[in-house]
């Protein structure tokens, strides 16, 4: 008997003799033109950038470092015994994006370069990019806070960026590590969009939780009004230049703000049980 054998496309399937293996010579060969995921996102050499394109700096001078990933304590993320309190004792290992240099790959470096001409066109420091990260396929720019609403203006009118839409502004607070508070702890994160282009880029800028000010985007992106205001209420960030900075989800007299990770969790009064609730380190204890 004879099997039949793989040719190519639109071709008929050739015979071969029973019993004749197959070698390597028979398997068609990959084609190497087509781009793997890991080479489009991962700033492989075979994305090199085009020639003539320098770097953007980023090892700016910082007043204290950039973190970008700590331990997470509580069950989301971590792993170990069931936690019905939520948080608990568990603990997951430190998690961070380093920093990346050239070449970035696939399309971040002709939006890295379209950036830094755009800075230098309009007076702003290359400087003024602290640090820049690509992981899971995404680019993202850590900022100086006094350049931020440049850059804003920036990467949304500039022809070679036209990021029009601010599509998210979240806060995120990274409390401790070791068992010392972060520098910077307090992130604010602006995930943009380019609907001319079809792409995605993350901007996001650090400061200290005792000096929580950042320069409001809501002149540059009206629609950043209540997302600051979020942000504000959640985690304490105060957004200079901002048209009505106001509590949006917690009452106006609401003492603190939820999303820090020093704010207490648990032992609120539940007045019609006549009881209280502990907080959840306190329910349960995994040995």
């Amino acid at each position: 008997m004879t099997g039949p054998t793989e040719g190519k496309p639109g071709e008929k399937p050739t015979q071969r003799p029973a019993g004749q293996q197959t070698t390597p010579a028979d398997i068609p060969e990959k084609d190497s033109s087509v781009d793997s995921p890991a080479a489009l996102h991962t700033g492989s050499p075979t994305d090199a950038a085009p020639a003539g394109s320098p770097a953007i700096v980023t090892n700016a001078p910082a007043a204290t470092p950039l973190v970008t990933g700590v331990q997470r304590h509580g069950m989301f993320g971590a792993h170990g015994p069931g936690d019905t309190s939520g948080y608990g004792l568990l603990v997951r290992a430190e998690l961070g994006p380093k920093p990346t240099e050239r070449p970035y790959g696939s399309w971040f470096d002709e939006v890295a370069d379209a950036l830094e001409l755009a800075l230098q066109q309009r007076g702003i420091p290359l400087t003024a990019i602290e640090q820049v990260t690509v992981a899971h396929g995404e680019i993202t720019f850590y900022l100086h806070r006094e350049h931020l609403q440049g850059i804003l203006w920036a990467v949304r009118d500039e022809p070679a960026l036209r990021f029009e839409m601010l599509a998210s502004l979240s806060g995120a607070d990274y409390g401790t590590r070791a068992g010392a508070t972060v520098p910077r702890q307090l992130h604010v994160v602006y995930e943009m969009l380019s609907m001319t282009y079809r792409r995605r880029i993350r901007l996001e800028v650090a400061v200290d939780i005792d000096d929580p000010y950042v320069p409001s985007a809501v002149p540059v992106y009206p629609t950043a009004d209540w997302h600051e205001r979020e942000a504000y209420d959640m985690f304490g960030v105060i957004f200079s230049g901002h048209p009505a900075l106001t509590r949006i989800l917690m009452p106006d007299d609401w003492d603190g703000h939820p999303q820090r990770k020093s704010y207490p969790l648990g032992g609120i009064a539940v007045e019609y049980k006549g009881a209280e609730v502990p907080p959840p380190d306190e329910r349960r204890v995994y040995s």
